[in-house]
């Protein structure tokens, strides 16, 4: 007990240190230590980034984990975004998390490890937006067959855009617009769908010609060369593209996610202007052996034309011929007209010779008795007819007669109420249609009156007494 005592009770000479001391400590010795690396893992407990922006998950192999955090500044730029389970080499620095004790991976760069994870991702890629319809045969459209302006969305520098409009002004030379684009790095996706969609924005009577047909173009490549061709955002803007597209990106073999999505893939750049315009030394030939087609065929047709029209001219018989038969009919018959009348003439005579015997002086009075029974019944039903027709139209005549009284002027006329008309005739309605001196005619409902218009100073006169003489002659009175 003596001896557990003593050392116990022995003074140690190693220094204190608090907690914070130990983990700045460590943290200081891993980064000295670790200062920049590549680790590669495959990515464990992703869950998309944090509501900061900044994203947290796990990089592991068989044998180790290691934490790992993305910053919010660096998870924008990133070119490969993280994924559950894709194998990958971050770049970053170590360092540790005092408030958890542990170690930890701040990432400045994240890659696929190798083309297999590239392709890995790109299948993954290619099942979502296939199971989104932007790959639908139903979505393409046609190509034009001869487009006024071409747009394309490639590198202004590159060997591409002189390949294209090499080929174009070989074959058929049309407008074409060139959007100047990134077909390599980080921004490359984010500019070909700019291009894409630019080019749909333009109005089609704009300052600047909306194309009729877009390119997108670049030469070929590794995979990780081409891979801003696989990003969601180009693929989403060839899949919305209202203007008919042709992706030719790469070689034959290089196949890119964007060519699910356009119109028509074409294998290379050059094949891709061959696929836009057709040859106009080909459309020149074709058009002048549709015009000799033409004109031929037309000759023809005159020919059997002509040819059916001669034989059914000889088929048809000379116009003397055809009257020959109708002159000898009429002949015929104006030769035994005669005989015709004869005969006519002479049984007529005959029938009227055998009525003629069977008349006598009984029949006749008994047929005139019969011809005067008719004619009085006639008569009644004549008379009849007329007392009838008479009445109705007297019955008519009575109605319009009472139609006639009920708006005639003369009804007006007894209610007490005088029409006034000048020398002509006309119905007068205004004092200011009446002159000094004007003859007028005053009808009432039992008679009419002459009279002879004039004013008196301060106002209109009254028409004088009656048998008052007025200047103008004997009972001539004055209308005011």
């Amino acid at each position: 007990m003596k001896s557990e005592a003593n050392v116990t009770d022995t003074p140690s000479n190693a220094p204190d240190y608090s907690v914070s001391d130990i983990a700045f400590a460590l943290k200081r010795t891993v980064e000295d230590q670790f200062g920049f690396v590549r680790v590669r893992g495959e990515i464990s407990g992703y869950r998309g980034p944090h509501s900061s922006g900044h994203a947290y998950f796990s990089l592991k192999d068989e044998n180790a984990r290691i934490e790992a955090v993305v910053w919010r500044g660096v998870f924008g730029k990133l070119r490969f975004k993280p994924e559950e389970g894709m194998e990958v080499i971050a770049s970053g620095k170590i360092t540790t998390y005092p408030n958890a004790s542990k170690y930890q991976i701040v990432i400045d760069a994240l890659e696929p490890a190798g083309a297999g994870a590239l392709m890995a991702l790109l299948e993954e890629r290619k099942r979502k937006l296939a199971a989104e319809g932007l790959f639908e045969a139903s979505r393409k459209q046609l190509l034009p067959y001869l487009p006024r302006v071409i747009g394309v969305v490639t590198s202004p520098t590159g060997a591409v855009i002189r390949d294209i409009l090499h080929r174009l002004a070989d074959r058929f030379p049309v407008h074409v617009l060139v959007w100047p684009v990134r077909v390599q790095g980080d921004s490359c996706g984010a500019e070909v769908a700019a291009g894409i969609a630019g080019f749909n924005a333009l109005a089609a009577d704009g300052p600047i010609p909306r194309p009729d047909l877009i390119i997108v173009a670049r030469g070929g490549g590794s995979l990780e060369d081409l891979w801003g061709f696989n990003d969601e955002v180009v693929v989403r803007a060839a899949a919305a593209s209202d203007i008919p597209l042709i992706s030719a990106v790469g070689h034959e073999t290089d196949w890119t996610l964007i060519d699910y999505a356009a119109d028509v893939r074409a294998p290379t750049p050059t094949g891709a202007a061959e696929m836009a315009v057709p040859v106009r030394r080909e459309l020149l030939d074709r058009v002048d052996d549709l015009g000799r087609r033409l004109n031929g065929g037309a000759a023809r047709a005159l020919d059997l034309r002509r040819t059916r029209l001669v034989s059914a001219a000889r088929a048809l018989p000379r116009p003397g011929d055809m009257l020959a038969l109708p002159r000898q009919r009429f002949d015929a018959v104006a030769n035994a007209l005669g005989q015709a009348l004869t005969a006519n003439t002479s049984a007529h005579l005959r029938r009227f010779e055998r009525l003629a015997a069977r008349l006598t002086p009984r029949s006749l009075l008994a047929g005139q008795a019969l011809l005067a029974e008719r004619v009085a019944g006639l008569r009644r039903r004549a008379d009849r007819a007329m007392g009838e027709a008479l009445g109705r139209r007297t019955a008519g005549l009575e109605r319009l007669n009472g139609i006639l009284e009920a708006v005639s002027h003369k009804a007006t006329l007894r209610r007490g109420y005088a029409l006034i008309r000048n020398a002509e005739g006309t119905p007068v309605f205004e004092t200011t249609a009446i002159a000094d001196g004007d003859r007028l005619d005053i009808e009432f409902r039992d008679g009419h009156v002459k009279v002879v218009a004039g004013h008196e100073a301060g106002g209109p006169a009254r028409s004088g007494r009656k048998g008052a003489r007025g200047k103008d002659g004997p009972d001539q009175g004055s209308l005011f």
